[in-house]
């Protein structure tokens, strides 16, 4: 592993995941297991299985919308790692 490998390794140690954040992990992980790895694909996966998403963001599973709750699932790890000593 390269140094950015072991620091993105520990980057959800310093807060829990959330109960959404969870079952979309989970749904992606089910999809995946399926054979769907395209984004846009995945997106209309969520949406068929009506898979919540974790900012509770009540509008369709879009590609965009997707990339946008992984965003921002990761900023939110970022900073909670980044405050993690403070």
């Amino acid at each position: 592993m390269n140094p950015s490998h072991d620091t993105l390794a520990r980057q959800s140690l310093a807060r829990p995941l959330t109960e959404a954040e969870v079952a979309l992990a989970t749904a992606l992980e089910r999809a995946f297991a399926e054979g769907i790895h395209d984004f846009a694909a995945l997106a209309d996966w969520l949406q068929r299985d009506g898979v919540p998403a974790p900012s509770g963001e009540t509008s369709p599973w879009t590609l965009e919308k997707l990339g946008a709750e992984l965003s921002a699932i990761n900023a939110s790890l970022d900073d909670a790692y980044a405050r993690r000593d403070a």
